[in-house]
Order: structure tokens, then sequence, then C-alpha cells
């Protein structure tokens, strides 16, 4: 039996990740094939509980080693619990957010450094994605795009965090070209999801 594709999604706030990932599943799956969706931090009971001790507005004394252990925590329950049983039967996994992310909100957005990937790498172990996609907006953008919603401890952050985590990410776009394509997520919706289809068809048809 093949294994099946691991695609991630990242961004920051507001870049749009969700519709875009919603498109990507029926997309998939009018070509036939089985596709899980799930979501970081979360996607497992535990790593639910841990998403909301992370995101919690109210924990506003929670250390920057803290945060970055606890979204590797909750990373590992996912992988062990549901990211790799479902590749090894065959299925596909999309993923909103994954290692990508705590690279750019901790490494760079935090300060934290090599320490990120060094923990985490503990936490995946050999599971990494085939393909990410980088939906690039703004910081600004996309902190107006949802100005009109109840923001969680991470949302809640100085401009200036939110800055270096952009930075962040084009830096792994930089680093990992093979892997992380970014796209211009300040588009059309559709013109967006053109590009991602033309991205997932290429890695469909180089692993066939």
């Amino acid at each position: 039996m093949n294994r099946g594709f691991f695609i991630t999604f990242e961004g920051g706030d507001g870049s749009g990740k969700s519709t875009q990932i919603q498109k990507l599943k029926e997309y998939l799956q009018s070509k036939g094939m089985d596709v899980i969706l799930t979501r970081e931090p979360g996607g497992t009971a535990i790593s639910e509980k841990i998403r909301e001790i992370i995101l919690d507005p109210d924990n506003a004394e929670m250390s920057d080693q803290t945060e970055m252990m606890l979204y590797a925590a909750a990373r590992a329950q996912l992988v062990n619990e549901v990211i790799e049983p479902v590749l090894n039967s065959g299925k596909s996994v999309i993923c909103d957010r994954f290692v990508d992310s705590s690279m750019a909100y901790q490494a760079y957005g935090r300060g934290l450094g090599d320490m990120v990937w060094e923990v985490n790498q503990k936490a995946i172990g050999n599971c990494m994605p085939d393909l990410t996609i980088l939906l690039k907006l703004d910081p600004d953008q996309g902190k107006n795009r949802i100005s009109n919603r109840q923001q969680d401890r991470i949302e809640q952050a100085s401009s200036d965090f939110h800055r270096k985590v952009y930075e962040g990410y084009l830096a792994l776009e930089q680093r990992f070209p093979q892997r992380i394509k970014g796209i211009d997520a300040s588009r059309d919706i559709e013109d967006i999801f053109k590009e991602i289809k033309d991205m997932v068809d290429d890695l469909m048809s180089r692993t066939v």
C-alpha cells in the first residue's frame, strides 16, 4: 500500500488558510482520494486540551519556553495518534499548521532560535510534509481581516511579534524551497486556489 500525501498550510492569522484547505480537500476528493483534515495545535482529544491552554488569553504569564514545549507536545500526540497512522493507511492528510509554525512563531517570533527545531525533532521524528503551502500576507493586512472577532493569546501579541513571525516564514521559504511554496495571499480566492492546485498536481505527478 502506498503512503498517502502529507500537505500542510502555513501563514499568519487572517491569511485565508481555512478557506483554501477546504477547497483543496474537495478537489482531492473529486479525484477519488481519501483525505483527512486536521489542525495544530489540536487534532486529538489530548492536543485540543493543550490548545486551550496555549491560546487562552488568561495565560498571559506563560513563558516562551513553556509555549514552545506545549506546541511540541500537542504535535507529538497528533503525529502518533493521527498523522502517521492515516498516512500509513494510504490516506492523505491536510494539516492547518505544523512544525514550520513553531519555527516561525517561537524560533523567530519569540527569538528562541535553534532550540525550537531540536525540541520539535523529538516530537515529529521523521514525519515531515511532502508539500507546505505558505500563504503570504502582510501581518497588518492579516490583523485587519480578523479585527472583528475575539482574538486568542497569540493573535493578541504585538505587531512587532507578528512582523518577526512573517519574516521568519519568508526565511523558511528561502531555506526549504523544495518543500515550502509561497503564494501571495492578498489576491482573489480562486486565483490563489489555482496556484495551489497546480502545486498539488505537480506533487502527485512526481510521486506516481
